[in-house]
Formats: structure tokens, sequence, C-alpha cells
């Protein structure tokens, strides 16, 4: 009996001990999160692993269950607790939650300060702080991530463009965003160009003066816009004849064939002659192009070959720029009817109307 007793009393005492050591181990390995060095990702704990995957790929719906998890995370836990708080809107309370951070958690509060920046409409500490984690160098433990690291990075500098397409040309990082930011980047310029005030200009000019050879062979869409914006610059208007002509070169798109045609004949004193024969290069290119003879009808009244001119009136019958062309001869250069044509026509998404 007394035997029995002994052996149940060991047994229940190395369970007890097995159960104390697993807590102790479990509290220690907590603590040492909290204030080891990190060195490589791998070395991070899962849960870890998961937060820094879900700052750098802005997985948000899942906050209020991860920032309990990584209370005790000290390589996240102010990040998380910052990001949360952004996300409905405590933008100061998040910074100063930021501030806290670790030291090897420097690129996730850095990225998180740069969104708040955004959110807040502050274009001046968004760029610096853009600017600064661009040329940093990534810590080590990073360097797995690096591929996802630099796409998060390209997607805020793309956030960036966007919602402030001036201030972004005063960056001295630039080449680096995705296609769509770029796009929607120029865009916004355009939209804005009213706006704009003659540092505006200049830095745009700068621009594309700096990236006019990463511009010359950039997608057909993104050279589009470009020239859009360089027709609204006056003193880029060689820069707009060469963009124009290459993208015509390479395929035929009527609205870059109206920019420049429309170019040559607001310059001071055009050269028909040459505008003629270019359009007629074009003409040998992409043959039955009805613009090309529309536009030719206008040179060859303003070099007075009426006959020339009355000759294209007969071609492309059910093309609606020629019917214009039709109605108009017979207006004898009476202003106000002209003036009603075109108000006509302009309502019309195929009509051109050129300015002369």
């Amino acid at each position: 009996m007394l035997f029995r007793s002994v052996v149940f009393a060991i047994l229940v005492f190395g369970l007890l001990f097995q159960l104390s050591w697993k807590l102790i181990k479990r509290y220690l390995n907590r603590e040492k999160r909290k204030v080891q060095q990190v060195e490589h990702f791998q070395n991070l704990h899962t849960l870890e692993k998961l937060g820094v995957l879900w700052v750098l790929e802005g997985e948000a719906e899942q906050q209020d269950y991860l920032e309990p998890v990584f209370e005790n995370s000290g390589l996240l836990k102010q990040v998380i607790h910052g990001r949360v708080l952004a996300k409905n809107g405590n933008f100061d309370q998040a910074l100063s939650v930021l501030q806290t951070s670790p030291a090897d958690a420097f690129e996730m509060a850095e990225m998180q300060r740069i969104e708040i920046y955004i959110a807040q409409g502050d274009a001046q500490q968004a760029l610096a702080h853009l600017e600064f984690l661009h040329g940093h160098e990534l810590s080590p433990w990073l360097n797995d991530l690096k591929e996802i690291y630099s796409k998060k990075l390209n997607q805020l500098w793309g956030q960036f463009a966007v919602q402030f397409p001036w201030h972004y040309l005063s960056s001295t990082q630039f080449g680096h965003l995705e296609h769509d930011a770029k796009l929607n980047w120029l865009s916004k310029l355009l939209s804005e160009f009213e706006n704009a005030t003659a540092e505006d200009w200049q830095l745009l000019i700068e621009r594309y003066q700096l990236q006019k050879p990463q511009i010359q062979v950039a997608e057909y869409t993104v050279r589009m816009l470009w020239l859009k914006l360089l027709s609204r610059i006056p003193e880029m208007a060689e820069d707009h004849r060469e963009l124009a002509i290459s993208l015509l070169e390479e395929s035929f798109n009527q609205d870059v064939f109206y920019l420049w045609f429309q170019q040559q004949l607001l310059k001071q004193n055009p050269d028909y002659l040459a505008i003629e024969q270019h359009i007629k290069h074009l003409e040998q290119k992409y043959p039955s192009v009805p613009v090309f003879a529309f536009s030719l009808w206008h040179i060859y009244v303003e070099t007075e070959r009426e006959a020339d001119a009355e000759q294209l009136l007969s071609l492309y019958p059910d093309n609606i720029m020629m019917s214009y062309l039709r109605i108009k001869s017979t207006l004898n250069g009476d202003a106000f009817l002209i003036q009603q044509l075109n108000a006509v026509f302009e309502n019309d998404v195929n009509f051109i109307q050129v300015k002369i």
C-alpha cells in the first residue's frame, strides 16, 4: 500500500514538474521575443511573421483579431496597434504609438507613418519619409521579403503621386511607379493642369527632360499622356513634335495626330509645305484614314489652293468630319454661321474642331 502511494506521488510530482517546466519555458520564450534583436525573418515567431506580412500586404480585415494576438510581440506590438488606430482615423494617437516601436521594426513603423501622412493630406511629411525610406538600407532580417517590401514601397509612391501629383514632381526618387499608378498620376496632372503654378510647370519640364530616354520607350498610353501634357506648355513645342511623330510612326492614333496637327497650325509662321508632306507620308503609311483628307483641306485653303480643296470634299461621303467641311465650304466664311455649325457638330464625339 505504501509502495503504491509512493509511486502515485512520484507520478503526480513528475506531471506537475513537466507542466511547470512548459509554462516556465513558454514564459521565457515570450519574454525573449520581447527583447531579442532580430537578425533573420525566419527566426521570428510564426505569428510575428504573419504580422510582418500583414503590414506589407495591407490585409486589414483581421485587425480586430490580430491586435490582441500581438500584444506580447516585442517587435510588432506598437506597429499593429498603430495600424489599427490609423484605420479607425486616430492618426495622432497612431503616430505617438509608432514612436515607441523598436528599432528592428523601423521599416514597418515608417510605412505606417507614410500611410498616415498621405491620409492626412500632409504632402511634405509623406514625401520626406518616402524619400528617406527609399534610400534606407533594408534591415537584414527583411532580406527574405525584399520583393514584397519593394512592391509595398512602390505602392506607397503610387498613392502619394496620385494624391499629390505636383508634389511628386519635387521628389528626387522617380521612375519606380507601377504602370497603373503612372497612368493615374499623369491623368491627375492633366485634370489639375489649370491650377498649376509656373513653378509646377518648370518641375514638369525638368522631370520630362530627366526621364526623356525612358519616356521615349514607355508604353504607348503613357507617352500619349505625356504628349497631352507637353501640348499645354509652349516651351516644350519641339519635344511635343518629336514625341508626336514618334508615336505616329509606331501606330496611328487620331488624338495624337490631332495634337500634332494643331500644334503645327498654331505656330506663328506655319510651314504648310512641311506639314502637307508629312500628312501625305502618313497617308501612305495608313491608307483610307479620313482625318488626313480633313487636315489637307485646311492646308489647301490656307495656301489658297481652292481647286485641290474642292476635290477632297468628294471623299468619304459618310464621314462626319468631311460632311462638316462640305457644309462649311458653302458658308463663304460667314463667322456667325460657322459658329452655329460648330455648335451642332461639336456634340458628336467623332468630330474634331481644328483651331486655326
